[in-house]
Formats: structure tokens, C-alpha cells, sequence
């Protein structure tokens, strides 16, 4: 796919996606951020830089880990995404910064920062090793750098959702959604990338929907695929959640849906 295409289906689609984020994945994505979190440990008065920032999930628990002393800035090719977190951050009295910048083009001078972050971002930058490069070009000697992406295509119960969505609208969306995590390719890529002592953590999680609707919105409107959903007529809609539905039947529980998935977080130094 044509890398400036694939960047508007992101920008695009995580506009959209916007309104729905916190809502739907706040809880379900805790366990990678918290692991993010505790491999990335800011510290009072650090400088911390947030790639692909999102609403801000773990971007606000850096700013509070950071203190008064500290930096954060919040990254993110979705300008609707820069505006909710910058709402939140008034909202709640965060103080930060908070950009449209492209992950594979940060501007920053190099070693700008302490700590960088990216959760569950890079499985939608066109060239995330250009994307990880960029993130080790910021830090800072010392400095260390942790990102988050989801696992094993087979460990992602929900993982039909995309070719759900391709037999519907031609969008290509994500189509290596999953290579980052492979095997080794995440912590190997940060080694390519020029990161030293790169850790890597895979661990498996449980995404809990209340019922089916929760389970479709999440997947439907409030993640990646939300540019092509919005393109769907009622009959396409509808036709779509009944086969998403039935592609995680398995993990059906009364009304609730306990759908597997995992995350691989990797550290790396500079």
C-alpha cells in the first residue's frame, strides 16, 4: 500500500475513532500500559515524549509521574485525537504539551528526551523501524525508550475484524497489523533500530464486553477500522456485526464476551 495513502487511512480513521477511544479501550488495553509503564519508570523531572498519544491513556500517568519538574509531550497524527487529550489535560489539570506530528518524522532536536513512549501505536505507522529510529534519534544518552503492540495474530480472538471489514470496502487497512507481533520482531527491530539491552514481554490478556454491542463498537467504531465503517451503509452494518459476532461466539458468556488477546512490550536503551 501506498505509504501517503496508508498515513490518511490513519489520520483519518482514528479522527473518527476519536470520539469512541476512551470508552471502549481505557480498561481493556490497562494491562500493556501498566507494563509499559513500570519497564518505562519515569522519574521526577524527567522529559518524556508520548508517540501516537492517542486520548492520552498512559501520556497523563507520565505527566504524574514526572511532577511539576518534569516534561511530557503527546504526539499524534490524528488531529482529533490532539484535541481530545489536550481537552482532558484542561479538564483535569494536566500540564503538557500536546502535537500533530508523524511518528516517523518527530520534530524534536535529538536528545530532547529522557523517555519515549508508544502504546499500541506502531502497528499503524506505515514504516515503524523509520518510527523507531526516530524515537532513539529523541532520547536522550541513558535515556530508554518502551513500546507496546499487539501480539500473535492466533492469541487475538478479535482478529477477524479486519478481514471482516476488507470483504466490504477494498481499505487495506493495517495489512501487517500483526507482524510487530511475531516472534522476536518487535525486540529485534529496536536492536535494528540502534536500542541497546532490549527486553521483550509477552503476556496474554481478556477483553471483557458487557454484551455485543460493546463488543461491536470497540472493534467497529472506536478502532482502526472505524474510516471504513463509517462508509458502511444500515444492511452492510448490519451484515458486518453478525459475522463479528459469530467470529467470537466461542468466548460468549450469557450476554458477556470474554475475548482473548496479548500484547509484547519491548525496552530498549540509548
Amino acid at each position: 500500500m501506498d505509504e501517503r495513502l496508508q498515513r490518511r487511512v490513519q489520520r483519518y480513521g482514528w479522527d473518527k475513532a476519536s470520539a469512541y477511544y476512551e470508552r471502549f479501550w481505557a480498561r481493556q488495553l490497562a494491562p500493556s500500559h501498566d507494563l509499559l509503564m513500570e519497564l518505562a519508570a519515569p522519574r521526577p523531572g524527567d522529559h518524556v515524549l508520548d508517540v501516537a498519544c492517542g486520548t492520552g491513556l498512559v501520556t497523563f500517568r507520565a505527566a504524574h509521574q514526572i511532577g511539576a519538574r518534569g516534561r511530557v509531550v503527546g504526539t499524534d497524527l490524528s488531529a482529533e485525537m490532539v484535541n481530545a487529550i489536550a481537552a482532558r489535560a484542561a479538564e483535569h489539570g494536566v500540564r503538557g504539551e500536546f502535537l500533530r506530528q508523524d511518528a516517523e518524522s518527530l520534530e524534536f532536536p535529538d536528545a530532547s528526551f529522557d523517555v519515549v513512549l508508544c502504546a499500541l501505536g506502531l502497528m499503524y505507522v506505515p514504516d515503524a523501524r523509520k518510527a523507531m529510529r526516530e524515537m532513539r534519534r529523541v532520547l536522550r544518552p541513558g535515556g530508554r525508550a518502551v513500546a507496546s503492540v499487539w501480539g500473535a495474530r492466533k492469541n487475538c480472538g478479535w482478529a477477524e475484524i479486519f478481514p471482516i471489514v476488507e470483504r466490504r470496502v477494498a481499505s487495506e487497512v493495517c495489512p501487517l497489523f500483526f507482524m510487530l507481533g511475531t516472534g522476536e520482531s518487535l525486540a529485534d527491530s529496536f536492536a535494528e533500530a540502534g536500542f541497546t539491552n532490549v527486553e521483550a514481554h509477552r503476556i496474554t490478556t481478556v477483553l471483557h464486553y458487557a454484551n455485543g454491542d460493546e463488543a461491536i463498537g470497540a472493534s467497529f467504531a472506536g478502532g482502526p477500522v472505524a474510516l471504513a465503517y463509517a462508509h458502511f451503509d444500515e444492511a452492510t452494518r448490519e451484515s458486518a456485526h453478525a459475522e463479528y459476532l459469530a467470529s467470537i461466539a466461542e468466548w460468549r458468556d450469557g450476554d458477556a464476551y470474554h475475548v482473548p488477546g496479548e500484547f509484547v512490550v519491548v525496552r530498549g536503551s540509548c
